[in-house]
């Protein structure tokens, strides 16, 4: 278990109960039973308590935590039939960026998330789940594709923000992330968005212009990082705490303004903790925004989606 800043005390009263547990393995006869149950019990309150009323900069940590199921997870767990789709057919394969066709409850749909990797090989493979312009060229073909089959789009967005590399930029990086918003609002298939972890400015509302967005309860959904406001704003990147209560990036946050449609809850400790439950989570919320969209003609998807983002600020920041 990786531990985050805040989480320091509870790291320490876990540690202790296993440690009671190895003397108990080593030593038959030593029954520590009574004194690891307390010690799980005073883990179980400290854990409700520190989770109970996390504010915006732990929710930032959180969704940025290492063990939190990724992409690839959610795509081996509830889709069947997963057949990958790669390349821009103009100049690479982003793998940043997967997507493919594949079945979820049967149904055929085609799926496109970011994947930031789980390890130090899989995570500078995966560039850290940004994308350059080939992974959002790769995503229009997808939702191309998905339109002309009529085949509902599922998008799980988990990204700090598109890459800035001078690369990107040359290949026309901030061109290919209007094109692929411009895409989403165009498509007559249902479009269901689910942030999984982090969502990073542009390179999320890419993939996230949809007929329903989710979060997960300790995602974040930010035109920009703590880190990266607090250095523009203040010239000083150590008041990203300050930074993410003024972003109100969190999820409870942007449900109230109308940003997004739905919250969906993890487990206690986050998804981190109970990744498979996490994951069964976000399977039957994907299923039941499906079923809303599902007797919905194209022209009113397209209406939908087009009315949700002309509407949306309309409730202000006072809600």
């Amino acid at each position: 278990m990786n531990y985050l800043e805040f989480e320091k005390p509870l790291a320490e009263i876990e540690g202790k109960a296993e440690e009671l547990r190895a003397l108990a393995r080593k030593n038959e006869g030593m029954d520590v039973s009574k004194e690891a149950a307390a010690l799980d019990k005073k883990s179980a309150d400290m854990l409700k308590d520190l989770y109970k009323n996390l504010d915006p900069w732990r929710k930032c940590q959180v969704a940025r935590h290492p063990d939190r199921p990724h992409c690839k997870d959610y795509i081996d767990t509830l889709f069947t039939e997963f057949t990958t789709l790669a390349g821009d057919r103009n100049f690479a394969d982003d793998h940043a960026v997967m997507g493919g066709l594949a079945r979820f409850d049967d149904q055929p749909v085609v799926v496109i998330g970011q994947e930031k990797g789980s390890d130090t090989k899989t995570r500078i493979e995966r560039n850290f789940g940004m994308a350059r312009p080939e992974g959002y060229r790769k995503a229009i073909r997808l939702m191309d594709l998905a339109d002309r089959f009529r085949l509902p789009v599922i998008t799980l967005v988990d990204t700090p923000g598109a890459y800035p590399g001078k690369g990107a930029e040359e290949r026309g990086q901030s061109e290919a992330i209007a094109r692929s918003t411009q895409k989403c609002l165009e498509i007559g298939v249902p479009l269901i968005s689910v942030v999984i972890g982090e969502g990073g400015s542009g390179g999320a509302v890419a993939f996230a212009t949809a007929n329903r967005v989710a979060m997960l309860e300790h995602s974040i959904y930010s035109v920009i990082t703590p880190e990266g406001c607090a250095s523009i704003l203040w010239k000083d990147a150590e008041r990203m705490r300050e930074a993410a209560n003024a972003l109100r990036l969190t999820a409870q946050d942007l449900l109230k303004l109308g940003v997004i449609d739905r919250i969906i809850p993890e487990p206690l400790g986050g998804a981190q903790r109970q990744r498979d439950e996490a994951i069964r989570s976000v399977g039957t919320a994907i299923g039941g925004m499906l079923k809303e969209l599902s007797d919905k003609k194209p022209a009113e998807l397209v209406k939908d989606r087009r009315d949700k983002f002309l509407n949306m600020g309309s409730k202000g920041l006072t809600a």
